[in-house]
């Protein structure tokens, strides 16, 4: 039944398997795209041990580049997730490695989705794409669907979040002069925490390891709206199977935490860890980047409260996100148990 398959791309990232877990566990079947079918047997060991349903899952080996990869896919399948997407743990020396993958992977899979005749793609873009390229009195406030990054901006704005933007931008663009009938709905996730499942995991899990792992002697001070893998994953899947969630954009957050909310959480759990408590001041911070080559892109966010309404996801969809101190403490849990701190 094709309407029970989904292609989901970037199965083996940190979102990308939790999404897979819980459409298999919904009894979905999955095509989970990687770009080495050698990370294949890994992931799906990775993935049995949180489903039944592993028999469910298939895998291709798939290019966000190569263009008659994704016609291929789209055939057997009538909804796709696409998570797939280059994110650095360091800034790139050229920002069209970030930008060009995005912007032409998403227009590759939309094509052939549109060819196909499929009924909806659920792209995965960030709140990153909303929240930046800000002149500096406009950083600070609240932000939503509404908003969104000014790439031109490029003080207030990192490659990485311009990729998201650009890609995010052509997809409605696609849409809109698009005739197939073909369904988009975007979701926009802050910082993902929660459980990581293997070694290879989120960027965004180092806020928690860094402050465990004693690399970091005090606390820069910066925040960021955080959110829950899992409670990432179930948004997805709410936005592929909800009729209201067509042509609509989602805030994914569960509330902002400052690093020092986070190091506190971390403290309380964990009396006997070393867990910074001074804060650093933003001449330090800028400094030690240039040790810590992954600080350098959350420069931008130092002294800045940008924050975003997670109101319509609740509303539309009835989300109901994982609160950031669990998703903060299974982070933490799952990271001491994989051996990261």
């Amino acid at each position: 039944m094709k309407n029970k398959k989904v292609l989901l791309t970037g199965v083996t990232g940190f979102l990308g398997s939790h999404t897979a877990i819980q459409l298999l566990n919904k009894g979905y079947e999955v095509i989970g795209t990687l770009r080495d079918m050698k990370r294949a047997n890994e992931i799906k060991q990775v993935i049995a041990e949180n489903t039944s349903n592993i028999d469910k899952l298939d895998f291709a080996e798939a290019d966000l580049m190569d263009k008659s990869v994704w016609n291929d896919l789209a055939s057997e399948v009538q909804n796709v997730i696409h998570i797939a997407s280059p994110f650095p743990r360091e800034l790139p020396k050229n920002q069209d490695d970030l930008i060009i993958p995005a912007k032409t992977g998403t227009l590759h899979i939309l094509e052939a989705a549109s060819r196909n005749g499929l009924r909806r793609v659920v792209l995965t873009s960030s709140s990153g794409a909303i929240v930046y390229g800000k002149e500096k009195l406009k950083r600070k406030g609240i932000f939503d669907e509404n908003d969104w990054t000014d790439i031109s901006n490029v003080k207030d704005s990192t490659p990485y979040f311009r990729s998201k933007t650009i890609a995010e931008r052509a997809a409605w663009d696609f849409i809109k002069n698009d005739t197939s009938g073909l369904e988009l709905t975007t979701i926009c996730p802050g910082a993902i925490l929660g459980p990581i499942l293997e070694k290879d995991f989120g960027t965004s899990a180092n806020i928690v390891i860094k402050t465990m792992d004693g690399s970091t002697p005090a606390i820069p001070k910066i925040g960021f709206d955080m959110v829950d893998v899992r409670s990432v994953a179930d948004l997805h899947i709410k936005a592929m199977e909800a009729p209201e969630a067509s042509g609509e954009r989602f805030v994914g957050s569960a509330g902002f935490l400052t690093f020092e909310e986070v190091a506190s959480i971390l403290r309380e759990k964990y009396p006997n860890k070393k867990i910074p408590k001074f804060a650093l001041p933003d001449f330090a911070v800028r400094l030690f980047s240039n040790i810590d080559k992954t600080i350098k892109p959350i420069l931008i966010d130092l002294n800045t409260e940008r924050k975003v309404n997670n109101n319509k996801a609740i509303k539309l969809l009835g989300w109901q996100p994982i609160s950031t101190k669990d998703a903060v403490l299974a982070c933490a849990e799952s990271a001491i148990k994989l051996s990261l701190v």
